[in-house]
Formats: structure tokens, sequence, C-alpha cells
């Protein structure tokens, strides 16, 4: 059994709590669109700049294979939670 006194764990390292995320509905496919486009073009250019010089002589299959290699996770794991849960903020403020 749980103290009512003591509060939730989960609920004070995360500010947004499961309540006010249940109210703001999935992004619509334009949203997504747009929120995957603003992590996948800087993910690519900052990859492009860094690895540039080794990338330059590969083929551009290749070279499209090693970007989305190191892009994908980096987008889908690292940037893609944190913007989801900036949505979640900006739209429940109000």
């Amino acid at each position: 059994m749980s103290d009512p006194t003591i509060p939730n764990r989960t609920a004070l390292a995360n500010p947004v709590t499961t309540t006010s995320r249940a109210r703001v509905s999935p992004p619509s496919k334009h949203q997504l669109a747009l929120m995957i486009w603003v992590c996948v073009f800087p993910t690519l250019t900052a990859i492009n700049l860094a690895l540039g010089d080794w990338l330059a002589p590969m083929s551009p299959v290749l070279r499209t294979f090693v970007l989305a290699t190191v892009a994908v996770p980096i987008v889908i794991y690292g940037l893609m939670p944190h913007l989801h849960r900036l949505r979640v903020r900006l739209l429940s403020r109000g």
C-alpha cells in the first residue's frame, strides 16, 4: 500500500504527468512530418560536416547508407522523444 501523503516519485521526476499526456492527442501527420524534418535536417548536416572528408571518396549509395545508419538512431532514440515531450508541454500549457 502507498501512503497518500508521500508524493509519487514518477510525478516528481517527470513534470509532464500522465494526466496531461492523456489530454494531448497524437501529432497529426503534418505535425509529425515537421517534427521529423526538424530532427533529421540538423542531424544530417552535422554528420556531413563532421564526417565529410571521410565520406567524400565513397560512392553515393555507400555514403547514404553510412549517413542513414548513423542518423536514424540519433533521431529516433535521441531527438524525437525530447521533441514529443516538448510538444506535449507546449500544447498542455494554457
